[in-house]
Order: structure tokens, then C-alpha cells, then sequence
């Protein structure tokens, strides 16, 4: 009786043990956590922030923000790149096209077919009235029409395109954030 209860015992253990570890594994759940929001604030505003500087300004550990940082990029909800802020660099062409593919081909295949030019800055699978919204940013006119010419017009993959041109941008969430904000 006393090999089965303490057997009973070792097994309740292990079990608390491996809960405890799949509380600690990264979940896409972790952006409600507030702490870890904070950080990400922090690192929207600049991404190569030391981890100390973050902690300095959130009164915790350095370890903790270094613990946080790397399960959340774990879980696949934080990625630190450098991004280009295209108003800065003053393209001159900024265009949405409207792309509906043709019963030959699907959005995919097309979407795979234009994700490395160079002009494209998003492509997005979308319902309604087209199957792909793409976002172009160009130097100038020329180099839009070039890029129509290319690998939009003549292409058996794509029935249809409506070019609609940038006039004026009020928001962009994805331009970089201006450290004045800090």
C-alpha cells in the first residue's frame, strides 16, 4: 500500500511539473499581457533598444526583459526587422492595384508570381470586388508603367487591373514611428 501511494505521489509531482512548463511555453495569448505590451511600445519606437534602457523604464530586471523579448519572438508574435519608411525616401508613385486573376490561375499563384518585385510593398489576398489589392511604390510614373507592362498586362494569370494612384497619405501604421513620441 505505502510502494502505491508514494508511486501516486511521484506521478501527482510530475504532473505539476509539466503543467508548470507548458504555462511557461509562449502562446500567441501573450500580447494581453501588459508587461509585455509595454516592451513592445518600447521597441516600436526603436527596435535596437538595449534591454536595460527598456528596464530602467519599466522598473523590472533586465533578465525579465530579456525573458519576455525571446518567448515572444518563440511564439512567433515578435520579430524585430528594420523597416524603410518610403515617404522618407521620397518615392514619387504610390499605387493600390486592384488585381481580379483569371479563371486560369488563383490568387496565390499570382500573389507568388509578383512577391519579389521590387515595387511591391504588400500583396493581400482579399473578397469583393478584386482577389488582390497590391501596393506599389516607385520612383516615378515610368517606372509604374513599366512595371504594368511586366507583369500585369498580357499576363494570362491576371483578367483585370484598376490602377488606382496615390494622391495623398493620412495614415500609414507602418511607417516608422517618429522619436519625437518618446
Amino acid at each position: 500500500m505505502s510502494n502505491s501511494s508514494s508511486r501516486l505521489i511521484n506521478l501527482n509531482q510530475v504532473n505539476d511539473k509539466a503543467s508548470d512548463v507548458s504555462s511557461q511555453l509562449p502562446t500567441r495569448d501573450t500580447l494581453k499581457d501588459k508587461l509585455n505590451q509595454q516592451i513592445i511600445d518600447l521597441l516600436e519606437l526603436d527596435g535596437r533598444l538595449p534591454f536595460k534602457e527598456i528596464a530602467n523604464s519599466l522598473n523590472i530586471s533586465e533578465g525579465t526583459v530579456r525573458n519576455r523579448v525571446n518567448r515572444m519572438k518563440d511564439a512567433g508574435v515578435l520579430q524585430i526587422k528594420a523597416l524603410v519608411d518610403r515617404s522618407a525616401i521620397n518615392y514619387s508613385t504610390d499605387s493600390m492595384l486592384g488585381i481580379k486573376v483569371a479563371s486560369n490561375s488563383s490568387p496565390s499563384l499570382v500573389a507568388k508570381r509578383l512577391e519579389n518585385c521590387n515595387e511591391i510593398v504588400f500583396i493581400m489576398w482579399v473578397t469583393g470586388r478584386y482577389d488582390l489589392l497590391v501596393e506599389i511604390a516607385s520612383e516615378s510614373d515610368d517606372t509604374l508603367s513599366k512595371f504594368l507592362e511586366e507583369h500585369c498586362f498580357n499576363n494570362d494569370d491576371i483578367k483585370d487591373v484598376e490602377v488606382m494612384k496615390g494622391l495623398s497619405t493620412f495614415k500609414n501604421q507602418f511607417l516608422l514611428k517618429s522619436q519625437e513620441k518618446l
